[in-house]
């Protein structure tokens, strides 16, 4: 089986790229092909990988500007000549599946989310915060873009989607249904303390849609400890907002974190996110998750047992809950286990699982 990895882009390490590097462990061999590659911002082990970019790479300033080339990815992916391959594996929340099949070729997409500049635009204006005075201008210019992906969702032969609320974003957006497989966290990474700090924990980039300012807020209010692990835009308006129990750490190595994971009462969870890798981090320490009650949040964590949620997302939800939670007692070893259900192991299984199932499926046709 010849097997092509195909991903956005590789200019920062996140959760895609965390299943990239899942991807190679499974299938060492398999070229990784990709837009752009910026070699200083990822761990040493993508230097092993058989990485082809796209003739991007050679643009002015890519690197710092890549958001600006938005036009030219379309025809970077369209130029790959995948001919050779047997299974093209897409990991993908923008560009990556639009690459060109051919029709004994099968195309599975491993989908973080539809492109959210496209089909979430107000969304993706907060989260970037983009000038007003652009909005109309990149309404108009995403419009091909928006049908060039339309198109593009009917080549792929199955897609794959990181949980429930994406599958349901990619049913509404193409009309399509799709395996669910988590992405992989390696819970063994993480480990139970003995030590029970007074503290509670939020791990996050600063950025506003994050809502961090609602957990500051109503730890102004409670104040009890709060530590915060990160760094990011609006760090600075936190400080300013934080009361004296509140510390900033800043950004940590990752032993640190999971130091930090593992003594304290509870992580804070405010934001809305696809899936949400940090809580389960925090759950493999044994630890208990507050989140808000929406996003992959639903799917991870369980309400009374591993955690509880917020109802809304307001400082007065979330201190109802932490008032609530100082009532609550949690078994460990049982958070723990919940939390093995999500790791990178049983990622590579069903992702290994579902590639050779359509492998054989194609051969049979």
């Amino acid at each position: 089986m010849r097997i092509a990895i195909v991903h956005d882009f590789l200019n920062q390490f996140g959760g895609a790229e965390r299943v990239i590097s899942a991807l190679h462990e499974i299938w060492p061999e398999a070229p990784i092909y990709t837009s752009i590659y910026d070699q200083r911002r990822l761990p040493d082990v993508f230097r092993q990988m058989d990485i082809k970019v796209s003739f991007m790479q050679q643009l002015p300033f890519i690197f710092a500007l890549y958001k600006y080339y938005f036009w030219l990815y379309p025809l970077a992916f369209e130029k790959f000549d995948l001919s050779e391959y047997d299974i093209i594996l897409s990991s993908s929340s923008a560009y990556a599946k639009g690459v060109k099949k051919q029709p004994n070729q099968v195309h599975l997409c491993y989908c973080y989310t539809p492109m959210r500049f496209v089909w979430r635009f107000e969304d993706y204006l907060l989260r970037e915060k983009v000038p007003g005075f652009l909005k109309k201008i990149l309404l108009y210019l995403l419009e091909p873009i928006k049908q060039w992906d339309l198109q593009n969702s009917k080549t792929v032969n199955r897609f794959i989607a990181i949980s429930r609320i994406i599958a349901k974003r990619i049913k509404q957006t193409y009309g399509r249904e799709s395996d669910i497989i988590y992405p992989p966290v390696e819970t063994k990474l993480f480990q139970q303390s003995t030590t029970d700090m007074d503290y509670f924990l939020v791990v996050s980039r600063l950025n506003a849609y994050k809502r961090i300012d609602l957990v500051v807020k109503a730890f102004n209010h409670l104040d009890i400890p709060l530590k915060i692990i990160g760094d990011g835009p609006v760090k600075a308006d936190l400080q300013r907002l934080a009361g004296p129990n509140t510390e900033f750490l800043g950004r940590l190595p990752d032993q640190q974190i999971r130091h930090y994971l593992a003594e304290c009462r509870a992580l804070i969870f405010p934001g809305e996110e696809d899936f949400g890798i940090v809580p389960v981090e925090a759950m493999s320490c044994g630890r208990p998750v507050i989140a808000f009650k929406a996003g992959g949040a639903l799917e991870t964590v369980i309400e009374g047992e591993t955690g509880l949620f917020f109802n809304e997302p307001t400082a007065d939800s979330l201190i109802k809950a932490i008032r609530r939670f100082q009532f609550m007692n949690f078994n460990k070893q049982k958070i723990r286990d919940h939390a093995l259900g999500f790791d990178k192991e049983i990622f590579k299984r069903q992702i290994k699982d579902l590639v050779e199932q359509a492998y054989g499926q194609r051969k049979n046709n």
